[in-house]
């Protein structure tokens, strides 16, 4: 009887979203999905890493190679291949593979499985709206930014720096993480925080807001309609060329502030006017061509492999 009187609303009442989105039908979220995210974030990764790692090399040697009043060691890319090569011969394009490997397994991991939870929370019959795509993009980004990628790539251009310096230092990867550990402690695997969040963060949003759009755009409506592996690569190519347009000013700061001679800026922006005062604005976009390369068969990859892995995965633990 008492479901037959009027209910009295204050109107400022507004009703929970998980409820608005339970009524509408959006699927039960599922900690399944984010575990299997997870696993098959991890394991892209570390196959991703292993094909495009030389052009991550190049990418930071260009960004480094930056001694005011010296001649440049490096012409471009192609003559950074060939340098390092002649001295180093083909293995020389690996060196600092295992740091990055090492961190770029828990990253991926991280990025996919934040993206999935994400997703699960906003989702309404397995769609994202637009700004939506961007918010769980940002969300996936910021949180690999923390958990994995700052000290991954402090790391990554420390081991780099080193090993092109003339008296290297570090003997190993556990060598040099424990020498710099020793001398300057936890944070100074942290340098660069504010610029990798920025650009972590901005690389996603970017990154999973066109591959989702440009997916949605293929299905047509149809939610079980399945995109070809092949198409998935080409949208995953193009995201990652929106991507670098977008934030290789960031990704240039980022690397400048984790080398050997990041004691010479005070901070994120500090670092940003220097290199504008000293090296012009073209600086900012040292590295984009061999970034750009990196890049686009980098994403390209990562989401061929993530849906094959995650499409296997499904058959075998199936989840609502």
């Amino acid at each position: 009887m008492d479901n037959d009187r009027p209910q009295f609303r204050s109107p400022f009442y507004r009703p929970c979203p998980h409820m608005v989105a339970s009524a509408q039908g959006a699927p039960q979220r599922s900690t399944g999905n984010s575990l299997k995210a997870i696993f098959a974030g991890g394991v892209t990764g570390g196959l991703e890493i292993c094909i495009t790692f030389p052009t991550e090399y190049v990418k930071t040697q260009l960004q480094l190679d930056e001694r005011a009043g010296v001649a440049k060691r490096y012409k471009g890319p192609i003559d950074c291949v060939k340098v390092t090569v002649n001295d180093y011969g083909v293995r020389g394009l690996y060196r600092g593979l295992p740091v990055l490997l090492y961190g770029s397994i828990p990253k991926s991991a991280v990025r996919f499985g934040a993206f999935e939870e994400f997703k699960s929370w906003y989702a309404v019959d397995g769609i994202l709206t637009p700004d939506k795509r961007l918010l769980c993009g940002l969300g996936a980004g910021v949180s690999e930014a923390i958990f994995a990628v700052t000290p991954m790539e402090t790391l990554k251009v420390k081991f780099i720096n080193d090993q092109t310096s003339a008296n290297p230092k570090f003997k190993g990867f556990f060598h040099g993480v424990r020498e710099i550990i020793k001398h300057q402690g936890i944070r100074g695997t942290y340098q660069g925080l504010t610029p990798t969040i920025m650009k972590q963060g901005s690389n996603q949003a970017i990154r999973f807001f066109v591959v989702e759009s440009l997916k949605d755009l293929y299905k047509g409506g149809n939610p079980d309609k399945k995109v070809p592996l092949l198409l998935t690569g080409v949208f995953g190519g193009f995201a990652g060329a929106c991507s670098v347009f977008g934030n290789t000013p960031i990704d240039v700061i980022k690397t400048r502030l984790q080398g050997l001679d990041a004691h010479k800026y005070k901070n994120t922006f500090d670092c940003a006017v220097k290199i504008f005062k000293n090296e012009g604005l073209g600086a900012f976009y040292k590295g984009t061509v061999p970034r750009l390369s990196r890049v686009c068969l980098d994403v390209a990859i990562t989401f061929m492999i993530y849906d094959s892995l995650k499409a296997a995965i499904d058959k075998i633990w199936p989840t609502n």
